[in-house]
């Protein structure tokens, strides 16, 4: 049970203090390694037309008064994403965020409506470079917060250890027996019924209701993620292209895309893309995304018209979001991400 005591109780903060310095210092290893990197440290704004377009992230809504006062529809971003990858098609090459974002209907011990992401893009590069920025960023961390282990509850992690590589495939497959990529068309197009008819074996029921991507996820939490990152970090690699979000096709499978997440102590820490740059596949991904978000949620957020305008001139880039708070909540052993925020939300 977390502790009920309000965070700006002196003797709460007093505890919370060493974890909270130990978060600065993690932060300015970061930043120095950034800097020492090549990397501009930009500071993209919250405040735009669409908060993102992925069918299960959930924004804040607000709206701009303008001069006229005619209120215009308006969210805080769930990402700095779109505006970052504008900035590479102004021509910027290298840039990181630490960003605020916010997420609703996200609260618990891995999760606050309001945290940090660092967010870093690398232009003309392979995907492959950021599973490596992941491993120095986790080294980092360890050495500013004094730490020789990464924690989570009863969980641990070696940060100094190479991570383990796994395609999303090898994964379903050593720790659920479901062979994913059989449920999978020559195009990458999902096959519900063939997923399901595996999910028995593992002890798994598929509802009616369920589409592919709602099994996939039922798979990858109650029998995947939870033997991710034990021991040594690892890196999952390889999502099917239905789960590509904003990453582009593998060039040797059509049915995979250049996307991949880091894990430690069975948290996931960061999720990496070989960017896709076709405006019109984003829009037709975007559009499909807002049509689940309508059938499950009822409603859908509006496409950014002007990212998708930018993409067309984006050059070829990797990029990766990292949830800095989770990553300081590992290095010191926090058991709640409230416990690295300084002043956590209400």
């Amino acid at each position: 049970m977390p502790d009920q005591t309000p965070w700006w109780d002196a003797t709460r903060h007093t505890d919370r203090r060493p974890l909270l310095l130990a978060r600065g210092r993690i932060q300015t290893a970061i930043r120095g390694w950034l800097g020492e990197n090549g990397f501009t440290e930009v500071d993209p704004v919250a405040l735009q037309t669409s908060p993102g377009n992925e069918a299960h992230l959930h924004a804040f809504a607000t709206s701009a008064i303008g001069n006229d006062g005619q209120a215009r529809p308006m969210f805080l971003h769930t990402s700095p994403e779109f505006a970052m990858k504008k900035l590479l098609a102004a021509g910027e090459t290298r840039i990181a965020a630490f960003a605020h974002v916010w997420r609703n209907r996200e609260r618990g011990a891995l999760h606050s409506p309001e945290f940090t992401m660092l967010e870093w893009y690398r232009v003309g590069q392979d995907y492959t470079v950021l599973m490596d920025d992941c491993a120095t960023l986790l080294r980092l961390a360890a050495h500013a917060a004094n730490a020789m282990t990464l924690r989570f509850r009863n969980a641990t992690c070696d940060p100094f250890a190479a991570p383990e590589r796994l395609s999303v495939a090898q994964a379903f497959d050593r720790y659920a027996g479901i062979n994913l990529l059989g449920t999978l068309a020559s195009d990458g197009t999902p096959d519900r019924d063939k997923l399901a008819a595996q999910m028995p074996g593992a002890g798994l029921a598929a509802r009616p209701g369920d589409t592919w991507s709602d099994l996939l996820s039922q798979i990858l939490v109650a029998k995947v993620e939870p033997h991710l990152g034990h021991g040594v970090p690892t890196i999952l690699d390889r999502y099917p292209l239905a789960e590509a979000a904003l990453a582009r096709r593998t060039p040797d499978d059509p049915r995979t895309a250049e996307r991949f997440e880091l894990y430690a102590c069975g948290v996931e820490l960061a999720n990496g893309f070989g960017e896709l740059t076709d405006p019109d596949q984003q829009r037709k991904r975007f559009e499909a995304e807002m049509d689940e978000k309508q059938r499950v949620y009822g409603h859908r957020y509006p496409l950014d018209e002007d990212f998708l305008s930018a993409l067309a001139h984006m050059p070829p880039a990797c990029g990766i979001a990292l949830g800095f708070d989770r990553l300081v909540m590992l290095a010191t052993g926090a058991p709640r991400i409230d416990d690295v925020i300084w002043t956590p939300v209400a």
